[in-house]
């Protein structure tokens, strides 16, 4: 079983799990990752999916600042709608995970320690591994593509 873990954004985080076994991790640009899913046909694709969470956080910022975030929710949640197509065309499950779902992002350490990663990550990669962890915990995981 091939599965995919995303974190998208500008530079999306993926981590490539084989047979349940996280096996690699790196970063693509948003276009090539549409065509990495669809040029290898993964059989599911968990991914970040900022559509699934309503509250945004404005971190005490000023009035420009939340515009900014709000700028950049849109963004990404427009990545989330371009990762259901490609999967679509590839005739790979897509399952979006809620940010407060996948939990808490993991400096290096911490993210070694759960998930026994010795190479170098970034914050990106880890999240898009996180997303994965999660939801391989959870029994209600979707193997429908029509979804």
């Amino acid at each position: 079983m091939l599965i995919y873990g995303v974190d998208p954004g500008k530079n999306c985080g993926v981590a490539v799990f084989e047979d349940y076994k996280l096996t690699k991790l790196f970063t693509l640009p948003p276009l090539k990752l549409m065509s990495f899913i669809q040029d290898t046909k993964p059989d599911i694709v968990f991914y970040e999916d900022s559509r699934l969470q309503s509250v945004v956080f404005n971190r005490g910022v000023n009035r420009l600042s939340m515009l900014k975030i709000a700028r950049n929710i849109g963004e990404v949640d427009g990545y989330c709608g371009l990762i259901v197509g490609a999967c679509a065309d590839a005739g790979s499950v897509a399952n979006g995970i809620s940010p407060k779902a996948k939990g808490p992002k993991l400096d290096a350490e911490t993210f070694k320690r759960i998930t026994k990663w010795v190479d170098l990550s970034n914050q990106h990669e880890r999240d898009a591994a996180m997303v994965v962890f999660r939801m391989m915990r959870n029994s209600r995981v979707n193997t429908n593509p029509s979804n």
